[in-house]
């Protein structure tokens, strides 16, 4: 053995429990496989998995496995995208298929990772916590015999009485915030608890973080609604145009609320290289908590939705609904409303179809249905411009509609669109030239249907319409919550040091007290010489050197000139 690691093993067995751990990170030992057996492999599993490095390990992979959950389409964030990627990519999905790519968050081998993460973080929790909460009841350590043998140290001999000389290093540790005691001939101090206190606190952040995401995921609820000014909403399944959730969400959870649409409101850059770029956003409602709910005015913006307990009621989109007057040949009017058109592109140029089903006959009494498509332009640009809007206010608005009578298919029990029109079993009408009738109006137009068939009115009102994403996630706040505390967990786990003190004062053969401090961090830093020199300072102050046997001077050194590496002065 070298005489290197004879130095190391004789500190080691002389400083004793005041060289203990500084943490109650779990000491790492190198251990042999375990014998044939289950139990012994039972344990040997649970160490591995409780150990900080297996921890790590899990929580790298789980970030990895997030990855493919972004750049793959999920079937539970958009399934259309999903069937588009698998007539696109023939080799590839079914492998994914297998993979569990397509629904990664919900996948075996993510929720695999998941709980074993899960289980480690706890697994390496609770026996750290209980060895802090002990450290805490408990006081700090008495001091080593060899005191010059610690990273910082200082001496100088004082004739200052010793008692005298620990009540003052005590009254001054616990000054200084220390935990400070008298054990023997030395006063013996701690400090930096927070340090292990912010790291057992980001730990547990980060199982309550696992937990909030756990929860989000089963019980959340994620819908929209496409609502024209005036119309109302009420917070339950069957109002919801499309609406996704949790598998272990119930429709009772839905937070009960209920909201109208009184305004929406949108103006526009008119001039300079942002023509045309919103300037407002925002729809102004009337909404209530509960069944009885007392009525509140409120505006939603973009990035500012209504919070409802755990509901969030986002604005994302909007668009116009030309209100539009259907006549039959009789000149009764059969269809009546606001109908929403779908942008096309960012002037707001819109489509969309609207459906006569019921209540309609030609002129000469037989029942049909009609359907009408429409193409609506905001900003009309004259000639020339006819395929799109030049801006997305309504400056000047042209209607465009192409109008087909027949069967829409409705009562076929199959589903349909209500934005596309099925034209198997529908018939065009012709103008005075035989072609397709299409015709362009602007507000308080009309079209009239040939022979009598009667017609359509573009009304002066236009309408607007508001897009609304209702998303409910109850484990929003603890994820918050977490988030925060994992921050100031690492922080102070990051840049607060455990360190202890110890000041021994004791009478020498000559009748002269011998003061020796010094100082031990859980790492290597500048911070415990440089504060271990400070205290020295103070305390030498109240207890001066004596002077030396051979120099009635009594000449000493700076007890702030603190040695590195434990050399004495």
């Amino acid at each position: 053995m070298s005489k290197t690691d004879t130095d190391t093993s004789r500190d080691r067995e002389e400083l004793g429990a005041a060289g203990s751990q500084l943490s109650t990170a779990p000491q790492e030992e190198q251990t042999s496989l375990p014998g044939l057996g289950v139990i012994g492999w039972a344990r040997w599993f649970w160490r591995q998995l409780t150990s900080m490095r297996v921890a790590l390990l899990l929580l790298l992979l789980l970030s990895l496995g997030a990855i493919p959950g972004s750049l793959i389409p999920q079937t539970g964030a958009d399934a259309s995208k999903v069937e588009d990627f698998r007539a696109a990519h023939k080799t590839l999905a079914p492998v994914y298929d297998k993979l569990g790519l397509f629904h990664v968050y919900s996948s075996v081998w993510f929720s695999a990772i998941y709980i074993l993460l899960f289980v480690s973080l706890i697994g390496c929790i609770v026996p750290r916590t209980w060895q802090f909460v002990g450290q805490l009841r408990g006081r700090p350590p008495g001091a080593p015999k060899r005191l010059d043998r610690l990273p910082a140290h200082t001496a100088w001999r004082t004739t200052e009485d010793p008692e005298r000389v620990r009540e003052a290093a005590l009254a001054l540790l616990r000054k200084r915030r220390f935990r400070a005691h008298v054990v023997g001939d030395a006063v013996a101090a701690e400090k930096g608890y927070l340090r292990e206190l912010g790291n057992l606190v980001f730990h547990i952040a980060l199982i309550v973080l696992l937990v909030a995401f756990a929860s989000g995921q089963l019980y959340k609820s994620d819908g929209t609604k496409l609502m024209v000014e005036g119309d109302g909403f009420s917070n339950a399944l069957p109002m919801y145009d499309d609406f996704k959730s949790g598998s272990l969400f119930e429709p009772d959870d839905l937070v009960p609320f209920s909201f109208t649409l009184k305004d929406f409101k949108g103006t526009y850059e008119l001039t300079g290289p942002n023509r045309g770029t919103a300037r407002t956003f925002q729809a102004k409602i009337r909404y209530s908590k509960g069944a009885y709910g007392k009525e509140t005015t409120t505006t939603i913006k973009v990035n500012e939705p209504l919070k409802i307990d755990d509901s969030k009621v986002y604005l994302v989109s909007h668009g116009y609904a030309p209100v539009i007057t259907v006549r039959d040949g009789k000149g009764n009017v059969v269809y009546r409303d606001a109908v929403p058109l779908l942008p096309l592109d960012g002037n707001v140029t819109s489509q969309g179809v609207v459906k006569v089903m019921d209540g309609y006959r030609d002129a000469k009494g037989k029942k049909e249905q009609l359907g009408i498509k429409a193409f609506f332009l905001p900003t009309y640009g004259g000639a020339g411009m006819e395929i799109a809007s030049a801006f997305p206010a309504l400056l000047n608005p042209v209607l465009n509609l192409e109008p087909y009578h027949g069967d829409l298919g409705v009562d076929s029990g199959l589903p349909q669109s209500v934005y596309q029109l099925d034209k198997t079993h529908m018939k065009d009408y012709k103008d005075a030239k035989g072609a397709q009738l299409r015709d362009n109006l602007k507000p308080g137009d009309t079209m009239t249907l040939p022979n009598g068939a009667g017609s359509i009115t573009f009304e002066k009102d236009v309408k607007e319409w508001a897009g609304f994403e209702i998303v409910q996630e109850p484990g929003g706040g603890w994820a918050l919550t977490g988030a925060l505390a994992a921050i100031f967990g690492l922080a102070a786990s990051l840049f607060i040091q455990r360190r202890r003190v110890w000041v021994r004062a004791v009478r020498g053969a000559d009748g002269v007290t011998l003061v020796e401090m010094a100082g031990l961090g859980r790492s290597e830093s500048a911070k415990v010489p440089e504060e271990l020199g400070d205290l020295a300072g103070i305390l030498y102050d109240q207890a001066p050197g004596a002077p030396d046997p051979d120099d009635d001077s009594a000449a000493t050194p700076d007890p702030q000139a603190v040695p590195a590496e434990g050399a004495e002065k």
